[in-house]
């Protein structure tokens, strides 16, 4: 059974959160990363852009997926993209949790927060979509 980091909040969509203030830093999940298979290419906003919750801010291209749309948790103003994944892509494969992470968002508003789940509740919901499948 997977385990997923409790200092993150998860989204519907298998995009995990860590909040540090006002700046959000997001990526895909270890359970999207391994449904999708190698990650072949991935686009992602400029610093500086703004995203908004429950719309697309990128996509990702994976061998077993095709290209999927990142649906982001939170609105605000991208302040950073990681450049390394240009470098080598294969991070959001290997460490998705961590140095494979997408972007930094400043964001704006905080109630949103609210609409994302904890560590349990993503394990939980993954189990439910597990069952449904």
């Amino acid at each position: 059974m997977k385990v997923f980091p409790e200092d993150l909040l998860y989204s519907h969509e298998h995009i995990w959160i860590r909040i540090d203030g006002d700046l959000a830093t997001i990526g895909i999940t270890d359970y999207a990363q391994e449904n999708m298979g190698e990650v072949v290419s991935i686009e992602l906003p400029e610093v500086d852009s703004d995203v908004e919750q429950d719309e697309p801010f990128g996509t990702i291209e994976s061998s077993a997926k095709g290209v999927v749309e990142l649906i982001s948790p939170v609105s605000g103003e991208v302040i950073s993209v990681n450049e390394d994944i240009g470098d080598d892509i294969g991070i959001i494969n290997s460490d998705p949790h961590d140095t494979g992470w997408l972007i930094v968002v400043g964001m704006r508003d905080l109630d949103e927060l609210d609409d994302l789940l904890d560590a349990k509740g993503y394990h939980d919901f993954i189990a439910q979509e597990a069952e449904s499948e």
